[in-house]
């Protein structure tokens, strides 16, 4: 396991394509001043022992002390040691609606791109809480099974959209029968699934399901993404709206939030319904809610003792700089005998 502390360092790493951009314009510049001084032949009894391979050869040494240079100040730090950290916290499992309906943009950017965010940023205000994953349109399909790992958590969440389910509909349901086998502990004070939805529902078998699930133990708590006055379903290609969804009698369809159907739901289960309009007034909301719950005691393997390992690349720049002191661009005898580029001939 490694970490990197000072990631903004990697933008030293462009000094690399300057210094090279440089010397092939030196290059171009030397050849063409050279042509107007002399031919080639008599520029070869000049300086027989001018090498373009050392040149090359220098340029190289003087881009990898560079890149390691840049690599020593990002300072890349290892793991050396696995230990079992105990924690404390609450098992929340996200169920996003990946169904069409999610594309329609009566909030911006649209309601898909809005459930992300708000999952995001719940997470970046979690502390030891364990996280799962749940995508879901007419069926459910599990993205993340429960952990700790925050930053696996965000790219999938990133990486979900509407085509990942060929199944279209809305069925809640089967997202809430799905975050019931995310739950492995006995404890039951502590399982939280959080829907992100628009609240369209097909399936009508959601508020019997939510009930099982409380008495299961699972809370459930809705968030509504969308508006209630709707908005029509735009068919893009490459970022560009072509048309509008329209149902069998060529109308265009509009989805309209369905506030009604997500806090059905959530009274079921002992939850609460959230508008998502507002992120910063929903994680607070949430944040507030978890809080005050009962905290499950867990364990998890983490990587610890991390040790600083900068200083094996700033001794390879240092060697490298070294290096490209030493090097001469004329040539040596072994590389004579080589005759690298045919430069004899």
């Amino acid at each position: 396991m490694y970490q990197l502390d000072e990631k903004i360092w990697f933008w030293a790493l462009g000094v690399i394509p300057v210094i090279i951009l440089f010397f092939l314009v030196l290059q171009f510049w030397k050849h063409r001043t050279q042509r107007k001084f002399a031919d080639k032949a008599l520029l070869k009894k000049l300086s027989p022992n001018t090498s373009l391979f050392k040149s090359v050869l220098k340029i190289v040494v003087l881009s990898l002390a560079f890149a390691c240079l840049a690599i020593a100040l990002v300072n890349p730090k290892i793991g050396t040691k696995l230990e079992t950290i105990k924690r404390e916290g609450v098992d929340i499992v996200f169920a996003v609606d990946v169904s069409k309906s999610m594309l329609a943009e009566d909030i911006a950017p649209n309601r898909l791109d809005k459930a992300k965010q708000l999952v995001t940023q719940i997470i970046n205000n979690l502390a030891s809480d364990r996280v799962g994953i749940i995508a879901y349109a007419a069926k459910a399909f599990p993205q993340l099974p429960i952990t700790t790992d925050y930053g696996s958590a965000k790219m999938f969440l990133q990486s979900m959209n509407t085509d990942m389910l060929s199944s279209q509909g809305t069925a809640i349901n089967e997202a809430i029968k799905l975050a019931t086998t995310y739950f492995d502990d006995e404890e039951q004070t502590n399982r939280i699934l959080i829907i992100i939805s628009d609240g369209e529902d097909h399936s009508e078998e959601a508020a019997a399901v939510a009930e099982e699930a409380k008495e299961a133990g699972i809370r459930i708590f809705t968030i509504g993404v969308g508006d209630v006055k709707g908005g029509p379903i735009p068919e893009k290609r490459n970022g560009i709206v072509l048309n509008y969804k329209k149902d069998s009698q060529g109308e265009t369809v509009i989805t309209r939030l369905d506030e009604e159907t997500l806090k059905t739901i959530a009274a079921e289960a002992n939850g609460v319904y959230l508008n998502g309009r507002n992120t910063n007034d929903v994680v607070k909301k949430i944040g507030d809610i978890l809080n005050g719950m009962d905290k499950k005691e867990f364990e998890t393997k983490e990587y610890a003792d991390f040790k600083d390992q900068f200083q094996w690349f700033l001794a390879f720049a240092v060697l490298f700089l070294l290096l490209d002191i030493f090097l001469l661009d004329r040539k040596t005898a072994w590389l004579k005998k080589l005759n690298l580029f045919n430069e004899n001939l």
